[in-house]
C-alpha cells in the first residue's frame, strides 16, 4: 500500500498543489494541505483499500485540510465570524467538477514571476509544479541543497508578500518569464529521460512535457527555443521503444537500433525544428534539438555513428551555453573522434563544478578510463556512478560496464 500511495502522491502533487495555489493564493498551504492529505491516505487506505480515483482523492481530502486551515487562521486572528471559502473560480469550479484540473502551466508561469529572483524561478517550479524533491533540484543546478532551499523559501515569501496573480500573464508577459519556464520544462524532461526504462517516479513528467511544449509552441510560434525544445523531447521519447534491451539493461543512443524508434515523434521533432530554423534560431535548445535530430536521422545501426557532425554541433553550443554539462557531453563526442584520452582531459578538468555529485560524470569518466586500460580507477568511477542510485536499468548497465577484478 506504501508504494501505491507513494506513486499516487507523485503523479498528483503537481496537480493538486497548483489547483490548491490558484484557488487560496498561498503557497505554503498548497504544500501543508496536500501532505496533510497524504498523511490521511496513510492512514485511511490500508484500511479502506485504495480509492478508484487516488488522485481525486486526495484533491477532496487537501481541498478539506487548505479549507478547515484557512478557518483556524480566521479564528486565530479573531475574525468573527469565520470566513466564507473564496469565492470558486472558473478554475476552481472546473476543479469541482473533474477533482483534479491541470493547473501546471498556469502555475508554472506564476512561479517563474519577474518579481522572483532569476535563480530561484525554475526551482520553485520544479518543487511545486512537478514534485521534484529539493535534493534533484539542487543536483539538477550544481546547487548546495541549503543554498537551494534558502532559495526556494525566499521565493514562496516573495510571492505571498508582492501578492503575484495566479493567472497566465497576457501575450505581453510571457517572454520575460520564458527562459525560467523552459528551463523548468527541460528539467522536468530530463528527470524523467534519465530513467530509460520509464518506471521511476519521474516518468509521467515525459508525456507531460510532450503536451506542454505544445502548448507552449501554440502560444509562441515564432519562438525558435520554444519550438526547439518541442523538438528536442519528440526526438528523445521517439527513442525510449529501443532504450532498454531484454535484459533490463540501459542501450546508450548509439548502439540502439533506430528501427524501434516512432518514426512518428520523428516527423514532429522535424517539423518543430525545420520551423525554429526557419526563424533563424540558434540558441542552446535549438542546437540540442538539431543533436537529437542528427541522431534520429540515421536510417540503422549499420550506417557510421554522425560523431563528427555531433561534435560540430556542441562546440557551437558552447557558444550558447557554456556550462559543466554541455562540456561533459561534449567530451563524449570527443572521445569517439579524437580518442578517450583526450576527453578524459576535458572531463577531469570539470571536476571542480560540483561534479562529485553528478552521476553522468563519473559514469563517462569511468567509460573513459575503461577504454584507456586503466581498469583499477574505471572500477572506482563505476562504483562511484553506482552509488549515486540511477534507475535499475542504468544501474545494470553501468554494473555490466564495470571491468572485473584480474584473477591470479
Amino acid at each position: 500500500m506504501r508504494s501505491v500511495l507513494d506513486q499516487a502522491a507523485r503523479a498528483a502533487s503537481g496537480r493538486v498543489i497548483g489547483a490548491l495555489a490558484a484557488r487560496f493564493r498561498d503557497l505554503d498551504l498548497a504544500e501543508d494541505a496536500f501532505s496533510g492529505a497524504c498523511l490521511a491516505a496513510a492512514q485511511t487506505w490500508p484500511r479502506a483499500g485504495e480509492p478508484a480515483d487516488p488522485a481525486a482523492w486526495l484533491y477532496r481530502v487537501a481541498l478539506r485540510h487548505a479549507l478547515d486551515e484557512t478557518r483556524r487562521r480566521a479564528v486565530r486572528a479573531r475574525v468573527i465570524p469565520d470566513p466564507p471559502a473564496p469565492e470558486p473560480t472558473a478554475e476552481a469550479r472546473l476543479a469541482e467538477e473533474t477533482a483534479i484540473p491541470d493547473e501546471r502551466l498556469r502555475l508554472i508561469f506564476v512561479c517563474c514571476h519577474p518579481a522572483i529572483a532569476p535563480d530561484a524561478r525554475a526551482a520553485l517550479t520544479l518543487r511545486l509544479v512537478c514534485g521534484l524533491p529539493a535534493a534533484e533540484i539542487a543536483a539538477a543546478f550544481l546547487t548546495p541543497l541549503p543554498t537551494l532551499l534558502q532559495r526556494l523559501t525566499r521565493a514562496k515569501r516573495k510571492i505571498a508578500e508582492a501578492g503575484v496573480p495566479f493567472e497566465v500573464p497576457g501575450p505581453e508577459g510571457w517572454t520575460e518569464r520564458l527562459e525560467a519556464v523552459l528551463t523548468t520544462l527541460e528539467i522536468a524532461y530530463a528527470k524523467a529521460h534519465a530513467d530509460a526504462a520509464g518506471e521511476g517516479p519521474f516518468a509521467g513528467h515525459a508525456a507531460e512535457v510532450l503536451g506542454l511544449t505544445a502548448s507552449l509552441a501554440g502560444m509562441l510560434p515564432n519562438e525558435g527555443e520554444v519550438l526547439g525544445l518541442a523538438a528536442l523531447v519528440r526526438y528523445a521519447e521517439a527513442r525510449r521503444p529501443a532504450r532498454v534491451d531484454a535484459c533490463g539493461r540501459m542501450v546508450p543512443l548509439a548502439e540502439q537500433d533506430p528501427a524501434l524508434w516512432s518514426r512518428a515523434l520523428i516527423a514532429e521533432g522535424d517539423e518543430f525544428l525545420y520551423r525554429a530554423w526557419n526563424l533563424g534560431a540558434g540558441g542552446p535548445r535549438a542546437l540540442s534539438a538539431a543533436i537529437h535530430g542528427v541522431w534520429c536521422a540515421r536510417p540503422s545501426l549499420a550506417d557510421v555513428a554522425p560523431w563528427p557532425e555531433v561534435l560540430r554541433l556542441y562546440d557551437a553550443m558552447l557558444a550558447q551555453r557554456d556550462d559543466a554539462v554541455v562540456r561533459l557531453n561534449r567530451a563524449v563526442a570527443l572521445a569517439e573522434v579524437a580518442g578517450p584520452g583526450a576527453a578524459l582531459i576535458e572531463v577531469e578538468a570539470l571536476a571542480g563544478s560540483r561534479m562529485s555529485d553528478f552521476q553522468p560524470w563519473h559514469a563517462v569518466r569511468a567509460d573513459f578510463l575503461r577504454r584507456m586500460g586503466r581498469l583499477e580507477e574505471s572500477r572506482a568511477a563505476y562504483d562511484a556512478a553506482i552509488a549515486l542510485a540511477p534507475g535499475p536499468a542504468e544501474r545494470a548497465w553501468l554494473a555490466s560496464r564495470k571491468p572485473q577484478p584480474s584473477r591470479r
